[in-house]
C-alpha cells in the first residue's frame, strides 16, 4: 500500500462520507480498528456493537477487523457481527495478542490504524478524539494513557501500584517519553504501524511496550498521550507467573535493542517471522 499523507480531519475538503476520500483518491478508509479477541464468548457481540456505534459517531470512514486468537466459541459469536464495515478473521491455535495484532495489520486498509482490546473496558468513544489529536499535533502515534489528567479510570489499588512500578522500570530501561505504555488503546499512522509491527517479536505480554520502543527507535518520536475512560471489570488478579512473563519479555526487548542490536538488522523487517507458519483458519462450531 502507498504511504501518502492522510487528509486532515476537519480540513474542509469535500470527502465522500462512505469512503472518506475526495474524488479521484483511493477508497481506503480513514481508520482501521483492529480488535484482538480471546475468551470473550457471546459478550463479543455487544462489544462489537458498541464499537460500531462509537465509530459511526465519529463521522470518519472506518473498518473494524476482529482477529479471534484461537477461540472457536468467540469466533462463532463474532461472525454474527460481520458487515460491510466489520470483518471477522481467526485461526485455530492461540498465538497471543502480539501475533493477533500483527495478523490484523496485514489485512488493514486504513490510513490510520487503531488497536483496542475486545472487552471494550477502554471506551471506544475515545477513538474519534485520538484521531483528532493525531492530526492536530501531526503525531506519529497517539497512546491512550491512564495517567493523563483528564482520564477517568476505575481499577483496584493493587493494579495501580503494579502499573506505576512497571512504568518506572520502563522509564529506567528505555527512553520512551510515555507515562503509560500498557493501556490497550493506541493509534498509529499506517506506515508507522507497519514498520513497528513488522519488526516486533513479542507475541504476548509486553507487545505494547515493544511497539512504542520500536517507534522511538525508528525515529517516530511524535507520540501524544490521550485521555481514556476505563472501567475495569477484573475477574482475576495478576499472578506471579504473569508478572514474571511481563518482566521476561521486557528484559528481552532491552537485550535485543541495546545489546544484540537486533532491530537494526535487515532480517528484523518484513513479515517473514509471522508467516513462516501460516495459521490454519478457525472454523466456527
Amino acid at each position: 500500500m502507498d504511504s501518502t499523507d492522510d487528509p486532515a480531519v476537519g480540513s474542509g475538503r469535500q470527502l465522500d462520507p462512505q469512503t472518506g476520500s475526495a474524488p479521484g483518491e483511493d477508497l481506503r478508509p480513514t481508520i482501521s480498528v483492529i480488535v484482538p479477541a480471546y475468551r470473550e464468548g457471546a459478550r463479543i457481540v455487544a462489544n462489537i456493537e458498541r464499537l460500531t456505534q462509537a465509530m459511526e459517531l465519529t463521522g470518519i470512514s472506518w473498518e473494524a477487523i476482529v482477529i479471534v486468537d484461537g477461540d472457536p466459541k468467540t469466533f462463532t459469536a463474532a461472525t454474527a457481527c460481520r458487515s460491510s464495515r466489520v470483518r471477522v478473521e481467526g485461526y485455530s491455535r492461540n498465538r497471543g495478542k502480539g501475533f493477533a495484532l500483527r495478523y490484523g495489520i496485514s489485512l488493514a486498509r486504513g490510513r490510520l490504524v487503531t488497536f483496542i482490546d475486545s472487552d471494550m473496558e477502554i471506551a471506544p468513544e475515545e477513538i474519534g478524539r485520538m484521531s483528532g489529536l493525531l492530526e492536530l499535533y501531526k503525531a506519529d502515534v497517539v497512546v491512550g494513557s491512564k495517567r493523563h489528567p483528564l482520564s477517568e479510570v476505575h481499577y483496584p489499588w493493587l493494579r495501580r501500584v503494579q502499573s506505576i512500578t512497571y512504568q518506572m522500570l520502563v522509564r529506567l530501561l528505555f527512553r520512551v517519553k510515555v507515562r503509560d505504555t500498557q493501556t490497550g488503546l493506541k493509534m498509529f499512522r499506517y506506515e508507522v504501524a507497519q514498520k513497528v509491527v513488522d519488526a516486533a517479536l513479542v507475541k504476548r505480554f509486553a507487545f505494547d511496550l515493544e511497539l512504542l520502543v520500536l517507534a522511538d527507535h525508528f525515529g517516530y518520536r511524535r507520540i501524544v498521550e490521550s485521555p481514556v475512560a476505563i472501567d475495569y471489570q477484573f475477574q482475576s488478579t495478576t499472578n506471579l507467573k504473569a508478572v514474571f512473563l511481563v518482566l521476561w519479555d521486557t528484559a528481552a526487548i532491552y537485550y535485543r535493542l541495546h545489546l544484540l542490536h537486533w532491530y537494526d538488522r535487515p532480517e528484523a523487517g518484513g513479515r517473514a517471522h509471522m508467516v513462516e507458519e501460516l495459521p490454519a483458519p478457525l472454523i466456527g462450531e
